[in-house]
């Protein structure tokens, strides 16, 4: 693609270190050499002191924020985002490969109530994209993880590994929930995104890597900020809302 199309540097990229310089390192290297005419600026956001992040010496300007003290998911990417003068903010994880231009292709594709657009996620050793997921229930939980379960053919959310936002929407929604220190902050964003009219796009044939690293599943901290969430999400106005508006898409939905 020409680099004088339309979505040249229409990118703020948002990306968080807490002790994984090491995963971010080559995500930045990946995003120049792959995106670099579409990214306006990089935030990275240091969360807790870390001796080896560099931001100098690269093509994409990189706007350092030092945190005093840790802060959470969603409060990360909200203060990024008040340093957004692009038409759209992507919130992308350390641990997310590129092997192409697919900010550009995603550019390209949004519709004009487009608020969210993502690429397929695509995790080492499968043979196929990670599963769509449906509404954020105990049942669906408890589906997801049964042999032969079959995910819902379109999503009602996306995780908030790559999310491409349209910062027009972000603003309207007021960004993520900072309740939420980690994990259901990126389903919130999804259902609130919806019930404020914006539509939620995926690009199928576009993947990105993901080495996932589940926290939760060996940290006992992390495993209660799950819970939490899930607590939080379950007793929220937006989940009940978006519940109805699904049903009202689609009754046969399992929800």
């Amino acid at each position: 693609m020409s680099e004088d199309a339309d979505f040249q540097r229409q990118v703020t990229v948002s990306v968080v270190v807490h002790g994984q310089w090491h995963l971010v390192e080559p995500l930045l290297h990946q995003l120049q050499q792959h995106c670099g005419h579409a990214v306006d600026q990089v935030v990275l956001t240091v969360n807790r002191p870390e001796p080896d992040v560099r931001t100098e010496g690269w093509n994409s300007p990189i706007r350092r924020i030092d945190n005093p003290a840790p802060k959470g998911f969603g409060a990360n990417h909200n203060a990024a985002f008040a340093h957004c003068r692009t038409p759209w903010f992507l919130v992308i994880n350390p641990d997310v490969r590129l092997d192409r231009d697919v900010l550009s292709e995603l550019l390209v594709r949004a519709h004009a109530r487009t608020g969210l657009i993502t690429p397929r996620i695509q995790e080492p050793g499968k043979s196929e994209p990670e599963p769509y997921r449906d509404l954020l229930t105990p049942a669906e939980l408890w589906r997801r993880r049964r042999q032969g379960h079959r995910p819902p053919e379109k999503p009602a959310w996306v995780a908030g590994m790559f999310m491409l936002i349209r910062r027009e929407a972000f603003a309207e929604v007021g960004g993520f929930d900072e309740r939420y220190f980690m994990y259901c902050e990126d389903f919130d964003l999804c259902a609130r995104l919806r019930l404020s009219g914006w539509q939620m796009q995926v690009a199928e044939d576009l993947h990105v890597g993901h080495d996932a690293q589940r926290a939760s599943n060996s940290s006992p901290r992390a495993l209660a900020w799950h819970l939490e969430s899930f607590a939080r999400v379950w007793t929220s106005s937006a989940f009940w809302r978006y519940r109805r508006l699904l049903r009202g898409e689609d009754p046969s939905r399992s929800l």
